[in-house]
């Protein structure tokens, strides 16, 4: 070993995984009407961790009910306080098992521990604390003088790229707001939304107010489907979104959806090189890259490209990309063997229309799914890699001469959940920003999150928010 190598610092892999995980209903667990189970695997090694249920339309219906029973019973009746109190029993709770639930999200993700550490689990953690504030103060989050209402029976469907925090985002201001939930985590990663449901009946909420159902995409079907949901929260890809538009569109259920995303990543001349360079890095290869805010078009003006280029070709050498649970990596596994092919095809298609590809030299283990640090340069806006989500650690490249062309280029995708502006001028940052068609616009900075500031796109990207006050109001009737 040189002495410039780190020496190996895993975590080690403290939480109980159980062989067989059924669904979580009515406050107890129950196993699924088909008897069906299926694996679920860690990316870094393809190994099973555990076999967890796989609900149909019967299970769904029966989470609806236990959810609606719980609603009209108990939860709906009690007071905003009262509330509170169960809601921050949550929190609590989970900075208590703070690391049980970082292995976890790595174990099943495959994203570097001190992501799943630093980052998802303090974050979904402070989610709840914020909302538990606000579950007796719903009057004011409305700011008209009117009572606050519930919606009711909310399915909430979360993906596998943060499935803790994704379901804090949610889960967190529904039952502030006195709302029920059916949680469908996704199918690759249930793990962490399982252990959260131990939490829940560890906090003592009522039998009924939080239901985990586990399945694919027929299983979110169902619970979109049925007739007894009043809302539908979803975050996903942009077919997926499209599809249950369509379902819901002419029934009564509120919908928030929160999609895909293309974010320009925008570095004016003037900007704080270093600063920036960081931003770049953290922008795009932070979780392999599997972020829908990822800034995965970066625009570079034109007179400081050559040196961001060699700049960036140095810096993701510096990037370890290895075994998730060692505390010094830097790149992680990518989720699954389906989406590690998407995002081969999609790089092959970018060099076959003539961009150039550059990947950190580094050698890839021999089992799990992983993906280099890349990024590619000549890239025109009509490529592939410039218009579709990749959804991997995959940087493309294009260059600008004025803050209106950089703004144009910017704006030139179906796309608007998010971007970023460098540059040292403050009203240039804020001219920039407040022509791009964004919901989110980062300034000197990228992927900064808190629970008080809202998040969430429009286009293509979908439509209502989480987090802040805005959050609460797509969990109170109008």
């Amino acid at each position: 070993m040189s002495i410039l190598e780190y020496a190996p610092s895993p975590e080690t892999t403290a939480p109980h995984i159980r062989e067989r995980y059924g669904l979580f209903i009515e406050g107890r667990w129950v196993s699924p009407a088909s008897g069906r189970y299926v694996p679920t695997i860690n990316p870094a090694d393809e190994s099973v961790l555990a076999e967890v249920a796989f609900a149909e339309a019967a299970d769904v219906d029966r989470a609806v009910r236990a959810a609606r029973k719980a609603y009209d019973k108990y939860w709906r009746k009690l007071s905003g306080a009262a509330r509170a109190k169960y809601v921050y029993r949550i929190a609590r709770a989970i900075t208590e098992r703070s690391r049980e639930l970082a292995v976890l999200e790595t174990l099943n993700g495959g994203k570097p521990i001190r992501e799943s550490r630093d980052f998802d689990v303090p974050a979904a953690a402070a989610h709840f604390f914020y909302y538990a504030g606000w579950a007796d103060k719903l009057e004011w989050a409305l700011r008209a003088g009117r009572t606050a209402h519930p919606i009711g029976v909310c399915g909430q469907i979360v993906p596998w790229n943060f499935p803790l925090l994704m379901a804090a985002w949610k889960l967190a201001p529904a039952l502030a707001c006195g709302n029920t939930v059916v949680l469908k985590p996704a199918e690759t990663t249930p793990l962490t939304a399982l252990a959260l449901a131990q939490i829940v009946a560890e906090a003592d909420l009522p039998p009924g107010v939080v239901n985990v159902v586990t399945g694919d995409g027929s299983t979110g079907a169902a619970l979109v489907e049925h007739d007894d949901v009043d809302k539908i929260a979803f975050t996903g890809s942009t077919e997926v979104g499209k599809i249950i538009a369509r379902a819901t569109a002419g029934t009564a259920k509120r919908l928030t959806l929160e999609l895909g995303g293309k974010a320009a990543n925008i570095v004016c001349a003037d900007a704080p090189l270093d600063q920036a360079m960081e931003g770049i890095v953290n922008g795009i290869y932070f979780n392999q890259g599997h972020v829908c805010c990822a800034g995965s078009r970066l625009l570079v003006e034109e007179r400081i490209h050559d040196e961001i280029i060699e700049r960036l070709r140095a810096r993701i050498e510096t990037l370890r990309l290895g075994d998730p649970l060692d505390k010094n990596t830097d790149i992680g596994a990518i989720n699954s063997r389906a989406q590690l092919d998407k995002i081969h095809e999609l790089v092959d298609s970018g060099v076959e229309a003539g961009a150039t590809l550059v990947q950190q030299s580094c050698w890839l283990p021999e089992r799990g799914f992983f993906f280099p640090a890349s990024f590619f340069t000549g890239v025109q806006p009509s490529h592939r890699i410039a218009r579709e989500e990749i959804f991997g650690p995959v940087l493309s490249v294009m260059t600008f001469r004025t803050p209106e062309e950089a703004v144009e280029k910017a704006n030139n995708t179906p796309y608007g959940l998010s971007a970023g502006v460098w540059t040292d001028k403050g009203s240039k940052n804020m001219w920039i920003a407040q022509q791009l068609r964004a919901g989110v616009v980062w300034c000197n900075t990228f992927n900064q999150f808190d629970p008080a500031s809202p998040f969430g796109g429009y286009r293509e990207s979908g439509f209502g928010r989480e987090g802040g006050v805005h959050g609460l109001h797509e969990y109170l009737a109008h």
